[in-house]
């Protein structure tokens, strides 16, 4: 292990890696059973949900694994949140033109992620991507993890958990959680039956509290253990209520469904139906997919490895064209084996917050979402509140690289204020960081400063122009 992953260089060891693997696994194990349901309409035991859970599991453990061989990182992907929701609607648009099967115009789908996996590894390979990441100017950087930590501790205040603002709105959603503390909120927003969302709120400042504690007393493997005891009040909770929080286990099924995957999703690619909704129409999702893949990406990757300390002085990452290359085979593994854009996930932050700093770390995690294929079941019955208190303990965590920021450079602040409040509203990184490329060419331009904007910049900013006002 040492020689593989450069252990002590990294100031780490076996045993913290192997628990920050299980922290993040964790804290992202719901997109294996979220992913199927919202890229199949949640069409829970049909062949094609069988195929794309298994999908889930494989690419997001082969990606996982090659961040961990490839760029030595503690980062882990699984079919990005937000590109699967996209994804499910360009099935459904490819249903109404062609007026194919949902199944086949899945596969139509999955054509568009090939190409887009096949171009970021030429791009990688080409150091384009990372060219790009060097476009991104220092300041807008600093403040990416900041601005994921915001939009980690809405995640966990709201989302994750089933909590809206009383609209329905989940993206505004840490309003709805603090009205769910009062019991008029509920009554007015749930019917009355509000006793499960009490707890729910209870066992995330349960969890919540647990990890600061334990983390101040320098436990290690404090976000994991927070997790199991918020996870043991809910499951108590449940108890109390009548409910029996292990009743799944009792009819679950732990044979994987290969044979579902080989028939409905597995190099499944279908051109033909693909091309009949136009050339145009294809260039301009396949674009779109890139663009919104690409600064997630780069987003995560950097923001994460700023709150771990793996930027220097430049707040350049080492080892990035790797990292960016491992994504990319995640990618092209997705749509071969049957699912949306495989990215890098800010949950990975759980991981290095509880001393992830190698790519162990990543091969723990990779190696437990392959055995989820046979385990799925027990990772289902780990409470969403539980993981929401992980996330919001890593978002506050994360906000501490705001002093890192210098807030007498105007060119600085407006960005990352930007990138603050749009990350959390859009649920979207490239987007904030689209919004904040676009605001700092504005100021350089109309402070005097043009010059201080680089070629590859200004070609960026106005790629977000052109995906925000004239392609979707």
């Amino acid at each position: 292990m040492e020689k593989l992953f450069k252990l002590s260089e990294n100031n780490t060891n076996v045993k913290t890696e192997i628990l920050a693997g299980l922290t993040t696994f964790m804290t992202m194990a719901y997109i294996v059973a979220l992913n199927p349901n919202l890229l199949t309409g949640f069409d829970i035991g049909s062949p094609l949900w069988n195929g794309v859970f298994l999908a889930t599991c494989l690419a997001s453990g082969i990606g996982t694994i090659c961040m961990a061989f490839l760029a030595n990182k503690p980062f882990a992907m699984a079919p990005g949140m937000g590109l699967n929701s996209f994804f499910a609607v360009v099935v459904g648009n490819i249903v109404a033109i062609t007026g194919t099967s949902y199944v086949v115009s899945f596969q139509a789908a999955l054509g568009i992620i090939l190409i887009e996996g096949v171009i970021f590894i030429i791009l990688s390979v080409l150091n384009v991507r990372e060219k790009i990441v060097e476009a991104i100017p220092l300041g807008i950087r600093l403040g990416i993890a900041p601005s994921i930590g915001l939009m980690l501790m809405n995640i966990g205040f709201g989302s994750n958990v089933g909590v809206y603002d009383e609209s329905g709105n989940a993206n505004y959603v840490m309003s709805g959680f603090f009205g769910a503390l009062t019991p008029s909120f509920l009554k007015n927003s749930m019917g009355g039956s509000y006793s499960i969302m009490v707890l729910t709120v209870i066992t995330i400042f349960v969890g919540l509290f647990a990890i600061i504690i334990l983390a101040h007393h320098g436990v290690k493997g404090a976000v994991l253990l927070g997790m199991l005891i918020a996870s043991v009040v809910y499951w108590v909770g449940d108890l109390i209520l009548g409910i029996n929080p292990f009743a799944s286990l009792a009819t679950a099924s732990f044979a994987p469904p290969f044979a579902d995957m080989a028939n409905t999703t597995l190099f499944k690619f279908d051109f033909a139906t693909l091309f009949q909704i136009g050339w145009f129409a294809v260039i301009t999702l396949v674009i779109t997919f890139c663009i919104i893949d690409m600064f997630d990406t780069i987003g995560t990757l950097v923001g994460t490895a700023s709150r771990a300390g793996m930027l220097d002085k430049d707040g350049k990452m080492p080892n990035m064209k790797e990292a960016l290359t491992a994504d990319a085979i995640g990618t092209i593994c997705g749509s071969c084996t049957g699912t949306s854009t495989v990215t890098t996930f800010i949950e990975s932050a759980s991981g290095v917050e509880a001393g992830g700093r190698t790519g162990l770390t990543a091969l723990v995690t990779g190696i437990v979402f392959l055995l989820c294929m046979f385990l799925a079941p027990i990772a289902a019955i780990i409470p969403a509140a539980a993981t929401s208190a992980a996330l919001i303990y890593v978002g506050i965590l994360m906000l501490s690289g705001l002093k890192n920021i210098n807030f007498n450079d105007i060119s600085q602040t407006v960005p990352v204020f930007i990138m603050l409040i749009a990350m959390p509203i859009s649920s979207s990184i490239g987007h904030g960081i689209g919004l904040a490329l676009i605001s700092y060419v504005v100021i350089k331009l109309f402070t005097g400063k043009s010059k201080e904007i680089s070629v590859l910049t200004y070609v960026l900013a106005a790629i977000f122009l052109i995906k925000f006002f004239l392609v979707v």
